[in-house]
């Protein structure tokens, strides 16, 4: 018998790949950063898989190496690389790694020389989200230094890329001029000889949204999951993670009672009360406090003063309710439950960050859908 939950639906991760595959004449790269945006690196990636993902895309070394350690031998390319990093176990495994600048192009090259094989690289022009690639200014160099490594046979650029800033408002002004200085960084790079077969710079919502951006390949992540990038749009998504938990203890308390830490809520009434075993060790977002939505007893209810590290409280007025009834937090809102982006908007947040928060050591991740 299960305390608490997160329980996954693979079906749901392959409807939304397929979906938007369907949508684009590009192949598709599922990211599978952050543990699978909390619901699991390895079933969500072969899941995407299934569905017709052709690529998966991560953050870090560890977590392309992990996929390859569990048998995935689909492309995966890694972007965020800090010096030092044992690239040559990267690239010996045949892992695509992406260059910001012509630092880093080195220390990829000498990867590859150190296994003895060309690195595969994709190169990075931040065109306005100021994060990660290069610069405008210093994008020629960049360049420059890759044409030269692939002319001498020590790398193979493969893909140019970049990242948008503000997709999730598909008219805003900057999604159009990112868009122009993408295409004036593959200009150039053509001009150096660079004809990288993908070219990528979509994210989920410019895939949902924007089909002149898909290039060679979509770089879709939340919408895989089943939750949309764009505020109040679902496109046809369905969510794949349910969170839950079994009612730990019921009592009946008199009006005045104040609830958990600080007494912030206070019974109007007499009322039952519900203890539900999950708190912010387990990812549920102090910030609820208060204002977190759950149903429990066939009804939407509210957390009852501030989250504590192991646990919440449920004001459950009259209703009947029994320890080992279960409360859901947040689902895919079919049968009325919340859904995390009911979560999101209750602590002013967004969906990526309350899905990312859940699945840690002492809940469970229980997947539907793995016999395929």
């Amino acid at each position: 018998m299960w305390q608490a939950e997160v329980r996954v639906d693979l079906d749901a991760i392959r409807e939304n790949v397929a979906r938007l595959r369907a949508g684009t004449g590009a192949e598709l790269m599922a990211v599978v950063k952050a543990d699978g945006y909390g619901h699991g690196m390895l079933p969500a990636a072969r899941a995407a898989l299934d569905a017709g993902a052709s690529w998966l895309g991560v953050c870090t070394l560890d977590e392309a190496l992990t996929l390859r350690r569990a048998g995935v031998t689909a492309p995966v390319l890694a972007w965020l690389l800090a010096p030092g990093l044992p690239l040559h176990e990267g690239v010996a495994a045949e892992i695509d790694l992406s260059a910001a600048g012509a630092g880093q192009l080195a220390e990829i090259v000498s990867a590859g020389q150190q296994v003895g094989r060309p690195a595969r690289v994709h190169l990075k022009i931040d065109t306005g989200l100021a994060r990660g690639g290069a610069t405008p200014d210093d994008w020629p160099a960049l360049v420059e230094a890759a044409a030269k490594a692939q002319a001498d046979g020590v790398a193979e650029v493969v893909g140019v890329w970049s990242h948008f800033a503000y997709a999730d408002a598909p008219g805003h002004p900057t999604v159009d001029r990112q868009l122009a200085i993408f295409h004036e960084g593959l200009e150039l790079a053509e001009r150096f000889g660079i004809r990288p077969r993908y070219r990528h710079l979509a994210n989920s919502a410019a895939t949902l949204t924007r089909p002149d951006t898909h290039f060679d390949l979509v770089r879709p992540g939340i919408a895989c999951y089943g939750l949309s990038p764009v505020p109040g749009q679902r496109y046809g998504l369905r969510p794949a993670m349910t969170a839950q938990a079994r009612v730990t203890q019921v009592k009946r308390v008199p009006a005045g009672t104040g609830v958990s830490y600080g007494h912030t809520y206070t019974t109007d009434r007499e009322t039952t009360l519900a203890v539900v075993p999950l708190g912010y060790a387990d990812g549920v977002p102090r910030h609820a406090s208060n204002r977190g939505p759950v149903q429990l007893a066939g009804r939407a209810r509210t957390v009852a003063g501030r989250v504590c590290m192991d646990q919440i409280v449920v004001d459950c007025g009259d209703d009947p309710v029994a320890a080992g009834d279960v409360a859901i937090l947040f689902g895919s809102g079919v049968n009325g439950e919340p859904t995390a982006d009911d979560w999101a908007e209750a602590t002013d947040t967004i969906n990526y960050e309350i899905v990312t928060r859940f699945g840690g050591v002492r809940v469970a991740r229980v997947y539907d859908g793995m016999s395929r």
